[in-house]
């Protein structure tokens, strides 16, 4: 019996690990970034507003210029954009991010990537799509139009063309498209189209006002990254 009721209690405890570890993660709060707010001309951003209601701002996380590029560190889970960088019709916009060390500011890998059909952005209002990638292998494609809606599940899903780091502290960089023509959305990381939807499941009430609109970059909470070469190509491929 005692050997019964040991065995329960360590069952009992497993058990409980187990529930708690996704919950610790999802749990894990956004540092201040040290000199953080937006030094680059012409560039705005906003953080998430889950992050603005727990008293977060711009100005815990930091937009600089490095090279031709940028060096974003982040804080609260931020969106960058130019509101002079407008895409419409049919069009690609692409960049490449590099995480110099995976994981250097967090316990669990976490994306980053590229926002189009951003329209009143920094309102209550606002709506935007991203594909952002994750240093293991992951990508996630999500709107806000004004709250959230998940394409391919919370945590996105696992692709071969999405690069994975060595390991943490390594450096791991990703090439991300997002490419809008006719009524098909696409993403693809480093050269491979990994998801494409109809416009129709992307644009109305609760999504996208349109895929027309600003273009920009978007970091999860808590990662560091440069962003090099961000353009938009008029027509798609």
């Amino acid at each position: 019996m005692r050997h019964s009721q040991r065995s329960g209690f360590a069952l009992a405890a497993v058990v409980m690990l187990a529930a708690s570890a996704p919950n610790a993660q999802a749990q894990e709060s956004s540092r201040a970034v040290a000199g953080g707010g937006i030094s680059v001309p012409g560039w705005s951003g906003a953080v998430d507003a889950r992050e603005a209601g727990r008293g977060a701002t711009i100005a815990n996380a930091k937009f600089v210029a490095e090279g031709n590029g940028f060096h974003v560190t982040t804080g609260p889970a931020v969106t960058y954009w130019n509101p002079a960088n407008v895409a419409t019709g049919d069009y690609t916009v692409k960049a490449t991010f590099t995480e110099p060390k995976y994981m250097n500011l967090n316990d669990h890998p976490h994306p980053y990537g590229i926002v189009i059909g951003g329209n009143k952005l920094g309102t209550d209002q606002q709506s935007y799509l991203y594909c952002a990638a994750y240093g293991n292998g992951n990508f996630i494609v999500r709107g806000f139009g004004p709250q959230s809606f998940q394409m391919n599940g919370g945590h996105g899903e696992t692709n071969a063309a999405v690069h994975k780091a060595s390991g943490a502290g390594a450096p791991v960089t990703q090439e991300i498209a997002v490419s809008v023509k006719g009524d098909k959305v696409s993403c693809a990381i480093n050269g491979t189209v990994v998801a494409t939807y109809d416009k129709s499941d992307l644009v109305g009430p609760g999504k996208l006002t349109s895929t027309d609109g600003v273009y920009g970059i978007r970091f999860a909470h808590n990662t560091e990254g440069t962003v090099t070469g961000l353009t938009m190509v008029p027509g798609a491929k």
